[in-house]
Protein backbone atom coordinates (compact mmCIF):
# COMPACT_ATOMS: atom_id res chain seq x y z
CA UNK A 1 0.00 0.00 0.00
CA UNK A 2 1.02 3.19 -0.72
CA UNK A 3 2.21 5.90 1.93
CA UNK A 4 -1.05 8.40 1.95
CA UNK A 5 0.45 12.33 0.94
CA UNK A 6 -0.12 14.80 3.36
CA UNK A 7 -3.12 17.26 2.63
CA UNK A 8 -1.59 20.15 0.55
CA UNK A 9 -2.71 23.17 2.97
CA UNK A 10 -3.67 23.23 6.64
CA UNK A 11 -5.21 26.57 8.49
CA UNK A 12 -4.11 27.60 11.59
CA UNK A 13 -6.85 27.45 14.39
CA UNK A 14 -6.70 31.34 14.62
CA UNK A 15 -6.85 31.82 10.67
CA UNK A 16 -9.93 33.08 9.35
CA UNK A 17 -11.89 31.78 7.42
CA UNK A 18 -12.37 32.85 3.53
CA UNK A 19 -15.56 31.60 1.55
CA UNK A 20 -13.25 28.54 0.04
CA UNK A 21 -12.28 27.47 3.77
CA UNK A 22 -16.31 27.82 5.02
CA UNK A 23 -17.34 25.35 1.83
CA UNK A 24 -13.92 22.96 2.82
CA UNK A 25 -15.22 22.88 6.48
CA UNK A 26 -19.00 22.50 5.88
CA UNK A 27 -17.88 19.01 3.22
CA UNK A 28 -15.07 17.96 5.92
CA UNK A 29 -17.82 17.93 8.65
CA UNK A 30 -20.13 16.13 6.29
CA UNK A 31 -17.41 13.27 5.61
CA UNK A 32 -17.02 12.92 9.38
CA UNK A 33 -20.53 12.66 10.11
CA UNK A 34 -21.02 10.10 7.34
CA UNK A 35 -18.18 8.29 9.13
CA UNK A 36 -20.01 8.56 12.44
CA UNK A 37 -23.61 7.38 11.10
CA UNK A 38 -23.11 4.63 8.90
CA UNK A 39 -21.64 1.27 8.27
CA UNK A 40 -20.42 0.89 4.80
CA UNK A 41 -19.56 4.39 2.57
CA UNK A 42 -18.13 4.73 -0.49
CA UNK A 43 -16.94 7.46 -3.02
CA UNK A 44 -18.09 7.68 -6.21
CA UNK A 45 -14.24 8.46 -8.75
CA UNK A 46 -14.73 8.98 -11.90
CA UNK A 47 -11.29 10.84 -11.83
CA UNK A 48 -13.19 13.76 -12.77
CA UNK A 49 -12.30 17.34 -11.22
CA UNK A 50 -15.27 17.21 -8.59
CA UNK A 51 -14.84 13.27 -7.40
CA UNK A 52 -11.01 14.58 -7.50
CA UNK A 53 -11.52 17.60 -5.04
CA UNK A 54 -14.33 15.57 -2.99
CA UNK A 55 -11.27 12.42 -2.33
CA UNK A 56 -8.88 15.79 -1.59
CA UNK A 57 -11.58 16.20 1.05
CA UNK A 58 -11.56 12.87 2.65
CA UNK A 59 -7.92 12.75 2.72
CA UNK A 60 -8.03 16.00 4.88
CA UNK A 61 -11.07 14.82 6.53
CA UNK A 62 -9.33 11.87 8.36
CA UNK A 63 -5.64 12.90 7.84
CA UNK A 64 -3.60 11.09 9.65
CA UNK A 65 -5.57 8.37 9.02
CA UNK A 66 -6.01 6.65 5.52
CA UNK A 67 -9.60 7.88 3.96
CA UNK A 68 -11.81 4.63 5.74
CA UNK A 69 -13.95 4.28 2.60
CA UNK A 70 -13.56 2.53 -1.18
CA UNK A 71 -13.80 4.33 -3.98
CA UNK A 72 -16.83 2.96 -7.12
CA UNK A 73 -16.05 3.92 -10.32
CA UNK A 74 -19.10 2.67 -13.38
CA UNK A 75 -17.06 2.36 -16.03
CA UNK A 76 -18.87 3.07 -19.55
CA UNK A 77 -15.89 1.30 -21.59
CA UNK A 78 -16.32 5.02 -23.37
CA UNK A 79 -13.58 6.92 -21.38
CA UNK A 80 -10.53 9.08 -22.53
CA UNK A 81 -7.64 7.23 -21.87
CA UNK A 82 -6.06 10.05 -19.84
CA UNK A 83 -8.96 10.12 -17.29
CA UNK A 84 -8.65 5.97 -16.51
CA UNK A 85 -4.85 6.74 -16.76
CA UNK A 86 -5.66 9.12 -13.65
CA UNK A 87 -7.97 7.22 -11.93
CA UNK A 88 -5.63 4.53 -11.31
CA UNK A 89 -2.70 6.82 -10.57
CA UNK A 90 -4.65 8.27 -7.98
CA UNK A 91 -6.28 5.07 -6.27
CA UNK A 92 -2.15 3.55 -5.83
CA UNK A 93 -1.05 7.12 -5.07
CA UNK A 94 -3.54 6.99 -1.86
CA UNK A 95 -3.48 3.43 -1.38
CA UNK A 96 -7.85 2.41 -1.76
CA UNK A 97 -9.64 0.09 -3.11
CA UNK A 98 -11.41 0.45 -6.15
CA UNK A 99 -14.32 -0.76 -7.07
CA UNK A 100 -15.32 -1.08 -10.86
CA UNK A 101 -18.91 -1.69 -11.90
CA UNK A 102 -18.26 -2.26 -15.89
CA UNK A 103 -20.74 -1.57 -18.35
CA UNK A 104 -19.47 -3.67 -21.00
CA UNK A 105 -19.89 -6.47 -18.78
CA UNK A 106 -23.54 -5.81 -18.72
CA UNK A 107 -24.14 -5.49 -22.04
CA UNK A 108 -21.62 -8.98 -23.22
CA UNK A 109 -24.30 -10.73 -20.65
CA UNK A 110 -27.45 -9.17 -22.10
CA UNK A 111 -28.19 -7.66 -19.14
CA UNK A 112 -28.29 -4.16 -20.88
CA UNK A 113 -28.81 -3.21 -24.57
CA UNK A 114 -26.74 -1.00 -26.15
CA UNK A 115 -28.35 1.96 -27.57
CA UNK A 116 -28.58 3.15 -31.81
CA UNK A 117 -27.08 6.23 -30.31
CA UNK A 118 -24.00 4.65 -28.73
CA UNK A 119 -24.23 6.88 -25.61
CA UNK A 120 -23.55 4.86 -22.65
CA UNK A 121 -24.37 7.20 -19.63
CA UNK A 122 -27.92 6.13 -19.67
CA UNK A 123 -26.99 2.79 -19.01
CA UNK A 124 -25.19 3.34 -16.06
CA UNK A 125 -27.66 3.25 -13.66
CA UNK A 126 -27.87 -0.97 -13.28
CA UNK A 127 -24.68 -1.06 -12.42
CA UNK A 128 -24.66 1.19 -10.23
CA UNK A 129 -27.43 -0.22 -8.03
CA UNK A 130 -26.22 -3.45 -8.78
CA UNK A 131 -22.56 -2.68 -7.29
CA UNK A 132 -24.57 -0.48 -4.17
CA UNK A 133 -26.69 -3.56 -3.61
CA UNK A 134 -23.57 -6.36 -3.79
CA UNK A 135 -20.97 -4.31 -1.90
CA UNK A 136 -24.00 -3.77 0.84
CA UNK A 137 -23.07 -0.04 0.49
CA UNK A 138 -25.28 2.34 2.91
CA UNK A 139 -23.74 5.95 1.70
CA UNK A 140 -22.56 6.83 -1.51
CA UNK A 141 -20.43 9.73 -2.36
CA UNK A 142 -21.35 12.08 -5.28
CA UNK A 143 -19.54 15.12 -6.60
CA UNK A 144 -22.81 16.47 -7.77
CA UNK A 145 -23.52 20.21 -7.49
CA UNK A 146 -26.83 22.36 -6.83
CA UNK A 147 -25.30 24.90 -9.80
CA UNK A 148 -24.58 21.89 -12.32
CA UNK A 149 -28.48 21.38 -13.15
CA UNK A 150 -32.29 22.23 -12.22
CA UNK A 151 -32.90 18.44 -10.63
CA UNK A 152 -29.57 18.83 -8.74
CA UNK A 153 -30.79 21.68 -7.67
CA UNK A 154 -33.40 19.87 -5.29
CA UNK A 155 -31.28 17.62 -3.87
CA UNK A 156 -30.09 17.61 -0.13
CA UNK A 157 -27.10 17.53 0.77
CA UNK A 158 -28.13 13.80 2.32
CA UNK A 159 -30.74 12.05 0.03
CA UNK A 160 -32.43 9.29 0.68
CA UNK A 161 -33.01 6.31 -2.27
CA UNK A 162 -35.57 3.78 -1.68
CA UNK A 163 -34.85 -0.05 -1.90
CA UNK A 164 -35.06 0.48 -5.64
CA UNK A 165 -32.07 3.25 -5.83
CA UNK A 166 -35.09 5.63 -6.67
CA UNK A 167 -34.76 9.34 -5.89
CA UNK A 168 -38.44 10.77 -4.12
CA UNK A 169 -38.57 14.40 -4.06
CA UNK A 170 -41.24 14.52 -1.75
CA UNK A 171 -39.00 11.72 1.04
CA UNK A 172 -36.26 14.97 1.21
CA UNK A 173 -35.61 15.94 4.46
CA UNK A 174 -34.86 19.51 6.13
CA UNK A 175 -31.28 19.97 7.01
CA UNK A 176 -31.32 22.79 9.22
CA UNK A 177 -28.58 24.19 11.26
CA UNK A 178 -26.11 21.42 9.07
CA UNK A 179 -28.49 18.70 10.72
CA UNK A 180 -28.16 15.74 8.62
CA UNK A 181 -30.67 12.87 9.27
CA UNK A 182 -29.17 9.26 7.99
CA UNK A 183 -31.98 7.05 8.99
CA UNK A 184 -32.76 4.88 6.29
CA UNK A 185 -34.61 1.38 6.26
CA UNK A 186 -32.55 -2.05 5.39
CA UNK A 187 -32.32 -2.02 1.50
CA UNK A 188 -32.14 1.61 1.66
CA UNK A 189 -29.40 4.07 1.20
CA UNK A 190 -28.34 7.68 1.49
CA UNK A 191 -26.28 9.77 -1.55
CA UNK A 192 -24.41 12.47 0.26
CA UNK A 193 -23.22 15.35 -2.06
CA UNK A 194 -20.37 17.40 -0.33
CA UNK A 195 -20.11 19.61 -3.07
CA UNK A 196 -23.74 20.39 -2.98
CA UNK A 197 -23.09 24.14 -2.20
CA UNK A 198 -20.39 25.21 -4.43
CA UNK A 199 -20.06 26.51 -7.76
CA UNK A 200 -17.91 25.24 -10.40
CA UNK A 201 -15.54 28.44 -10.51
CA UNK A 202 -15.16 27.41 -6.19
CA UNK A 203 -14.05 24.09 -7.31
CA UNK A 204 -11.50 25.34 -9.88
CA UNK A 205 -10.30 27.59 -7.11
CA UNK A 206 -10.20 25.25 -4.25
CA UNK A 207 -8.00 23.28 -6.95
CA UNK A 208 -5.39 26.08 -7.47
CA UNK A 209 -5.29 26.59 -3.79
CA UNK A 210 -4.84 23.39 -2.99
CA UNK A 211 -2.23 22.63 -5.97
CA UNK A 212 -4.84 19.61 -6.85
CA UNK A 213 -3.38 17.42 -9.73
CA UNK A 214 -6.03 16.66 -12.90
CA UNK A 215 -6.36 14.55 -15.59
CA UNK A 216 -4.54 16.30 -18.42
CA UNK A 217 -7.61 16.75 -20.76
CA UNK A 218 -8.85 19.63 -18.42
CA UNK A 219 -6.29 22.04 -19.88
CA UNK A 220 -6.02 23.21 -23.75
CA UNK A 221 -4.79 21.22 -25.38
CA UNK A 222 -4.74 19.62 -29.38
CA UNK A 223 -6.99 17.04 -30.25
CA UNK A 224 -9.03 15.35 -33.67
CA UNK A 225 -12.15 16.28 -32.86
CA UNK A 226 -15.64 16.00 -34.90
CA UNK A 227 -18.65 18.06 -35.02
CA UNK A 228 -22.34 16.55 -33.77
CA UNK A 229 -25.54 18.54 -32.69
CA UNK A 230 -23.63 21.89 -31.48
CA UNK A 231 -20.87 19.57 -29.75
CA UNK A 232 -16.86 18.78 -30.00
CA UNK A 233 -16.75 15.05 -29.70
CA UNK A 234 -13.53 13.24 -29.72
CA UNK A 235 -13.27 10.37 -32.44
CA UNK A 236 -13.85 6.57 -30.48
CA UNK A 237 -15.18 3.36 -30.25
CA UNK A 238 -18.75 5.33 -29.51
CA UNK A 239 -20.50 5.52 -33.11
CA UNK A 240 -18.47 8.66 -34.22
CA UNK A 241 -17.35 9.96 -36.56
CA UNK A 242 -19.82 9.44 -39.55
CA UNK A 243 -19.07 9.64 -42.79
CA UNK A 244 -20.81 13.09 -43.04
CA UNK A 245 -18.93 14.69 -39.74
CA UNK A 246 -15.33 15.37 -40.83
CA UNK A 247 -12.04 15.52 -38.28
CA UNK A 248 -10.28 18.70 -37.59
CA UNK A 249 -7.27 19.32 -34.63
CA UNK A 250 -8.54 22.08 -32.84
CA UNK A 251 -7.54 23.38 -29.38
CA UNK A 252 -9.96 21.59 -26.65
CA UNK A 253 -10.52 20.98 -23.64
CA UNK A 254 -12.68 19.64 -21.31
CA UNK A 255 -15.18 21.24 -18.68
CA UNK A 256 -16.44 17.86 -17.78
CA UNK A 257 -15.54 13.99 -17.80
CA UNK A 258 -18.22 11.57 -19.13
CA UNK A 259 -18.92 9.12 -21.60
CA UNK A 260 -16.99 9.83 -24.60
CA UNK A 261 -20.69 9.83 -26.72
CA UNK A 262 -22.11 12.36 -25.21
CA UNK A 263 -19.14 14.57 -23.18
CA UNK A 264 -18.41 17.40 -25.35
CA UNK A 265 -14.87 19.77 -25.72
CA UNK A 266 -15.11 23.48 -25.93
CA UNK A 267 -13.12 25.67 -28.28
CA UNK A 268 -10.65 26.96 -25.61
CA UNK A 269 -7.10 28.55 -25.08
CA UNK A 270 -7.01 28.02 -20.59
CA UNK A 271 -3.76 26.10 -20.55
CA UNK A 272 -3.82 26.35 -16.99
CA UNK A 273 -5.67 27.00 -13.79
CA UNK A 274 -5.18 31.17 -13.71
CA UNK A 275 -6.79 31.31 -17.31
CA UNK A 276 -9.36 28.51 -16.93
CA UNK A 277 -10.96 30.49 -13.65
CA UNK A 278 -10.89 33.82 -16.11
CA UNK A 279 -12.57 31.45 -18.66
CA UNK A 280 -15.30 29.87 -16.43
CA UNK A 281 -15.79 33.63 -14.44
CA UNK A 282 -17.16 34.81 -18.10
CA UNK A 283 -19.23 31.83 -18.80
CA UNK A 284 -23.00 32.01 -18.95
CA UNK A 285 -23.38 28.13 -19.15
CA UNK A 286 -22.98 25.63 -16.76
CA UNK A 287 -20.29 22.68 -17.96
CA UNK A 288 -23.14 20.16 -17.87
CA UNK A 289 -25.61 22.82 -19.97
CA UNK A 290 -22.80 23.79 -22.36
CA UNK A 291 -20.74 20.11 -22.72
CA UNK A 292 -23.49 17.48 -22.29
CA UNK A 293 -25.95 16.04 -24.51
CA UNK A 294 -27.41 13.63 -22.71
CA UNK A 295 -28.68 16.99 -20.74
CA UNK A 296 -30.42 17.52 -23.78
CA UNK A 297 -32.60 14.95 -24.37
CA UNK A 298 -35.63 16.38 -22.70
CA UNK A 299 -36.38 19.41 -20.11
CA UNK A 300 -36.34 16.89 -17.36
CA UNK A 301 -33.62 14.53 -18.78
CA UNK A 302 -31.85 14.58 -15.61
CA UNK A 303 -34.42 14.34 -12.90
CA UNK A 304 -35.83 11.18 -14.79
CA UNK A 305 -32.69 9.87 -14.61
CA UNK A 306 -32.40 10.49 -10.69
CA UNK A 307 -35.52 9.05 -10.44
CA UNK A 308 -34.47 5.98 -11.83
CA UNK A 309 -31.22 5.92 -9.39
CA UNK A 310 -28.97 7.32 -11.20
CA UNK A 311 -26.01 9.45 -9.97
Amino acid sequence: MTETPVPTRQPSATEPLDALARLESEAIHIFREVAGEFDRPVILFSGGKDSTVLLHLAVKAFWPAPVPFPLLHVDTGHNLDEVIDFRDRTVERYGLRLVVANVQDYIDDGRLEERPDGTRNPLQTVPLLDAIAGNRFDAVFGGGRRDEERARAKERIFSLRNSFGQWEPRRQRPELWNLYNGRHRAGEHVRVFPLSNWTELDVWRYIKREAIELPSIYFAHRREVFQRDGMWLTAGPWFGPRADEPTQELTIRYRTVGDGSCTGAVLSEAADLDEIIAEVSASRLTERGATRADDRLSEAAMEDRKREGYF
